[in-house]
């Protein structure tokens, strides 16, 4: 008998087993009876995360202390003035710091070896009582190789690196500064609909140069406000020492990047979010490490299996850079205190964990297609090491914070990642959707607009597990880096260089590109999943492509850089697509549709092109016809009463053509249609997308 069918055979003694070891596993199987004959996947997977917790609780005092890794592991100035160091490197034969407070000897301050590959040093302070390692000062941990090899390296849990002139490598700067930053603001409450602005810090400025904290602080969080998102998720922040990897390749996991200002900045750029009740996520990449070794963690103590994986599996073929051993102790130790360092020291919110699918699978997603069979999310392609992790990770950001939110990076749609821990899930908030941006870009590069499938688009948008919560994008950062285009070009093209002038009369494609940028959005928002994200820029349809500086480039920061002054052009039209996406933006913070239970569409007409449905109490309607306009349209709608229009794609501050007259009062009447109870009359123009509210209802 196959693998396969033994498991479908699952016995009943088995299944009540899994009950009995999963404490809400038969909510699960409620949820998707197809998951029974995996129960004993799940009962597995639910054992070693309770067996992994309960060793902490023994050896460790407890997942509480345990993640507080940061406060002894690394370098600190004790309360008489003396110094305390520890560091984990099992593959060492020695280990020593120096650095300017010895004048870089070497040799003479030796750690003390402790079992498990620990390793500590205390240093008395001077007699005068000064600090022995002021802050700002440079340092460095020697490691004597089992070779005899000398190595100079970066802690692990070094809170500060920076680059200094045209340096290769990055110094590791003691920081602690004598008055840090405090905190003025409490956090926000968690947002029951998830409005994500995606940015990035460098590139935040319309300048040809690096931005900073500051001036992301100053300049676009107030617009973000303005805009009606209530998330911003920050990429690129953890250290990276190549710029150009957008923030992927992590060297140093305790540092936020040096390159944009210091961390007392980063601190208080979160803080003023928080004042203007937007919620912080941060891009978290556990997924993989840089390769860099003289600054980042790879051969941290002279071997390749210190924080990693030894051999072929500790290396990703394609990102070129190192895998974590997720099933060792003090790998746990590491990213368990780094998540909470996030939390504790900044104030972050949450997290958006990059790299998810790589860190599932033995295959890392290469090569997979993943066809939604339920086979390819269980048996021995499973990474269950990383699966356990995240699970861990999950119950410790909950535990801490309650209102923190998780979002996780998986294109294979591994079911339960988004299931609560009790019912053997992995315990994330949400998933991006990320099929969407990719139907997107399929419709506009090979199909002709009068040739778009209706039925194929609402699919697309409701292809979600029920229950698990998702994060619907027309497009990211993904879709705006060089090689690939945003929708705004994809749609517009060279036009966006030449046509883009109020004074210029619209041009078809113009107006085309116009029209639908704003109709992807809104259905993407309204209909794809209970959270929305932008990437930075493109809510304005920001002209051409996302390029770092780089040799390939002439290390150019042209097109490292958001142009946001095109929105701020009277005499642009860019400030057409500004101006919908805040209003669709503040009109779900008053209706809720993203928090409200998924749509019911009750038309999706091919020939007509017409998309309508209900979500939230509200109407909404899509015309995507490239030319046909509809008088007295009949559509359904659950409620009686009267509906007003609340948004309108085709108004004029939007650069629509103002065919709707706002004025008009829609009366449903007692007419059973697409199986809604009643229904009403409805002009509706082509490329168009209305939402219209029952004034009964609200009043």
């Amino acid at each position: 008998m196959a693998a396969s069918d033994a498991r479908a055979d699952c016995s009943e003694a088995a299944l009540a087993a899994a009950l009995a070891d999963v404490p809400e596993l038969a909510r699960l199987l409620e949820i998707d009876p197809y998951l029974k004959p995996f129960a004993l996947d799940f009962q597995r997977r639910y054992k070693r995360f309770k067996e992994t917790l309960n060793n902490i609780g023994e050896n460790e005092g407890g997942i509480d202390k345990f993640s507080r890794g940061y406060e002894s592991f690394g370098v600190h100035t004790c309360a008489d003035g003396g110094l305390y160091c520890k560091e984990w490197a099992p593959g060492a034969e020695g280990v020593f710091l120096t650095g300017d407070f010895n004048d870089w000897n070497p040799f003479s301050y030796p750690y003390k070896k402790l079992d498990y590959g620990k390793w500590e040093l205390y240093i008395p302070p001077k007699r005068n009582k000064s600090l022995l390692v002021p802050h700002g000062s440079k340092l460095k941990v020697v490691i004597r190789s089992k070779s005899g090899e000398i190595l100079y390296r970066i802690s692990p849990w070094a809170k500060y690196v920076t680059r200094e002139g045209d340096n290769v490598n990055y110094d590791w700067i003691h920081w602690d500064p004598e008055h840090p930053y405090k905190f003025k603001h409490s956090k926000p409450k968690k947002p029951r609909g998830l409005r994500i602005y995606e940015s990035h810090v460098g590139i935040s400025s319309y300048e040809g140069k690096i931005a900073s904290y500051k001036h992301f602080t100053c300049n676009v969080l107030p617009r973000i406000k303005d805009l009606g998102y209530n998330c911003i998720q920050m990429m690129a922040i953890m250290e990276h020492a190549y710029y150009a990897s957008f923030g992927y390749q992590i060297t140093s996991f305790f540092a936020a990047s040096s390159r944009y200002g210091t961390p007392e900045e980063l601190k208080e750029l979160v803080d003023t979010a928080h004042s203007m009740g937007i919620t912080v996520l941060l891009d978290v990449v556990h997924s993989h490490a840089s390769k860099n070794s003289e600054d980042g963690l790879n051969m941290f103590d002279g071997t390749d299996s210190c924080y990693f994986h030894s051999g072929p599996r500790g290396n990703h073929d394609l990102w070129d850079s190192r895998l974590f051993a997720y099933s060792s102790w003090e790998v746990l130790r590491f990213l368990l205190s780094n998540i909470r360092w996030w939390l504790e020291e900044y104030g972050f919110d949450g997290f958006r964990f990059d790299g998810v699918t790589s860190m599932l699978y033995h295959h890392h997603g290469m090569g997979q297609g993943f066809s939604g069979d339920y086979h390819e999310y269980f048996g021995l392609q499973v990474d269950e090491d990383a699966l356990i992790y995240l699970m861990l990770a999950n119950h410790l950001i909950h535990t801490l914070y309650p209102d923190s939110i998780t979002v996780a990076e998986d294109v294979s749609g591994m079911p339960a990642v988004c299931s609560p821990i009790s019912q053997g899930g992995v315990g994330f908030d949400y998933r991006l959707a990320m099929a969407i941006p990719d139907k997107w870009i399929q419709l506009l590069k090979e199909f002709k607009d009068e040739d778009w499938n209706m039925g194929n688009i609402v699919y697309t948008l409701t292809n979600r597990r029920y229950l698990e919560k998702c994060i619907a994008y027309a497009e990211s950062h993904d879709q705006a880096l060089v090689g690939d285009k945003t929708l705004a070009f994809w749609l517009m093209d060279a036009e966006m260089y030449t046509n883009m002038s109020v004074l210029t009369p619209f041009t078809p494609v113009i107006d085309r590109g116009i029209q639908l940028h704003k109709m992807i959005r809104l259905i993407t928002h309204a209909l794809g999943g209970e959270g929305y994200l932008n990437f930075m820029g493109n809510e304005f349809g920001h002209p051409e492509w996302l390029d770092f500086p780089r040799k390939g480039n002439n290390e150019s920061y042209h097109y490292a850089r958001r142009q946001f002054h095109l929105t701020d052009d009277d005499l642009l039209r860019y400030k057409f697509l500004n101006n919908f996406d805040r209003d669709m933006n503040k009109l779900e913070e008053r209706c809720g549709w993203l928090s409200a239970p998924q749509a019911y569409v009750s038309e999706k007409h091919e020939a007509n092109k017409i998309i309508a449905f209900e979500r939230a109490g509200l109407l909404f309607i899509f015309n995507f016809h490239p030319s046909k306009s509809y008088t007295d349209y009949r559509v359904g709608t659950t409620l009686p009463g009267k509906f007003k229009i609340v948004l309108d794609t085709d108004v004029a501050e939007y650069g629509g053509h103002q065919r709707l007259d706002h004025n008009t009062d829609f009366f449903s009447e007692d007419f059973k249609h697409n199986e809604r109870p009643y229904s009403l009359l409805v002009y509706i123009p082509s490329r168009v997308g209305l939402i219209l509210e029952n004034v009964d209802m609200t009043n």
